[in-house]
């Protein structure tokens, strides 16, 4: 498939909530059905950016991912986002990419944010994960990964749409903006990036911001500022690759391996 749509889903997350965030979802994805080949949802978007992980974490095998390969199925639509999850007795910031045919794929958020503690009481990951889905490649990444352009490195063009899913403050709006864009331009990628709104059980308010970015840093698509909201774009993989045949900037970066 040359043209896929995607979907980013822009939501006010109930805190700690997850039977009320997962039936909202329900109801958005159901509005969505037969529109879009995958949606992407916020960064623990089931309870919101809590470390309250003793008590709201669960495997994968739990309601939450659950609940995702249901509505992933019913609705036809590879789902991706991120959520608490217990794993050989750690915590991490999962991220997840289900397909309707009920595959499941995972990542664990590298870059645990230290400034609001998630250092203390979760796992980091040591893994970079690409995902093969619709002749797509496709890498994900959580919140504060956005900061660590090594990271997200794109290596030979190994993959094609790059997914940042975030609890992302509006104090910090402005790196939030800048850097979904240069993730783009440097990787010569489709960067996406899907924020939340609202305020948390911290004070702390979240104002959206995102945004469907084509490989030349050009903002496709945008959400409304604080507000619910979903958006949708058309991406074109031989537009990609016709890029990147022109203006081969990849042939020119540097060679290095990282070491964890």
């Amino acid at each position: 498939m040359t043209q896929l749509r995607l979907t980013l889903i822009q939501t006010d997350i109930i805190w700690e909530n997850k039977k009320e965030n997962l039936r909202l979802l329900r109801n958005r994805l159901e509005k969505l059905s037969g529109t879009t080949e995958i949606v992407v949802l916020p960064e623990m978007f089931s309870t919101g950016f809590s470390m309250n992980c003793e008590k709201l974490a669960e495997p994968t095998t739990g309601e939450t991912i659950q609940t995702v390969k249901e509505l992933a199925t019913l609705h036809k639509m590879a789902i991706a986002g991120s959520f608490m999850c217990y794993d050989n007795r750690k915590y991490y910031n999962r991220a997840f990419f289900i397909t309707p045919e009920g595959e499941e794929h995972y990542y664990d958020k590298r870059h645990l944010f230290r400034m609001g503690e998630e250092k203390d009481h979760y796992t980091a990951g040591t893994q970079q994960v690409i995902i093969s889905y619709l002749g797509w490649n496709i890498c994900l990444q959580v919140c504060y990964d956005l900061r660590f352009p090594i990271w997200s490195r794109n290596v030979d063009n190994r993959y094609d749409l790059l997914i940042y899913m975030a609890n992302w403050p509006k104090s910090r709006r402005t790196p939030w903006d800048v850097l979904l864009r240069a993730r783009a331009i440097e990787n010569l990628s489709y960067a996406c990036g899907v924020n939340c709104v609202g305020i948390d059980e911290s004070g702390i308010k979240y104002n959206g911001g995102s945004a469907i970015i084509s490989e030349k840093g050009e903002i496709m698509k945008a959400a409304e500022n604080d507000k619910d909201d979903s958006i949708t774009a058309i991406l074109d993989l031989d537009t990609l690759r016709t890029l990147r045949e022109k203006f081969p900037a990849w042939k020119d970066a540097d060679s290095f391996q990282i070491n964890i």
